[in-house]
């Protein structure tokens, strides 16, 4: 499968009726795996069906589609380099909804966290303050001008989310290493 845009994946969602879009869906994957979920993790579908599909499995399309943002996702946050893409609308798209997006992805990650990270005292003071930074983005509701005061702020942004997630998965996110070490799991 080609590499999955928010515009591919939040149109199968929304065809699925699914009430989630792709940055959400991609949010609450990293902050599930930010806040310490395996890589290996094979029950991650049942997590997002109940959060995102009210407690129904995910339509084939909608799982497969998410599947293969997990693969991507966890090849993102596993690269040296910085690599992790925000699943957000293209740049080309109204600045509200790409701001729209990037507070549904920070919702998401906070969801996904905590899901998996409940114990904060051991957290480094940058991943306390990016945590507390996504708290107060989630809560954003003010319409933003289009404007390239607005387009430069609107990007910082973004780019302060993607490396605050970065910092939380690696502080706190499982390495393959760990998974090897765990027992193999039965299915």
């Amino acid at each position: 499968m080609s590499e999955l845009t928010y515009e591919i994946l939040s149109s199968t969602l929304s065809r699925h009726q699914v009430s989630s879009d792709a940055a959400e869906l991609q949010g609450l994957l990293t902050g599930m795996l930010a806040g310490g979920m395996s890589l290996s993790d094979r029950e991650w579908p049942n997590a997002i069906a109940d959060m995102l599909n009210a407690g129904e499995p995910l339509p084939t399309e909608v799982k497969e589609q998410a599947e293969a943002l997990y693969a991507q996702l966890s090849q993102q946050l596993l690269d040296s380099d910085f690599a992790l893409a925000l699943c957000l609308p293209d740049d080309n798209a109204p600045i509200n909804d790409r701001g729209a997006a990037l507070i549904n992805y920070v919702q998401g990650f906070m969801t996904g966290f905590g899901l998996y990270q409940n114990d904060l005292s051991q957290c480094s003071v940058d991943v306390k303050e990016a945590l507390e930074d996504f708290a107060e983005i989630a809560k954003m509701e003010d319409a933003m001008n289009d404007d390239e005061e607005s387009e430069q702020a609107l990007f910082e942004v973004e780019e302060y989310v993607r490396i605050s997630s970065m910092l939380c998965f690696n502080e706190l996110g499982q390495s393959p290493l760990d998974d090897a070490e765990a027992p193999p799991t039965v299915h």
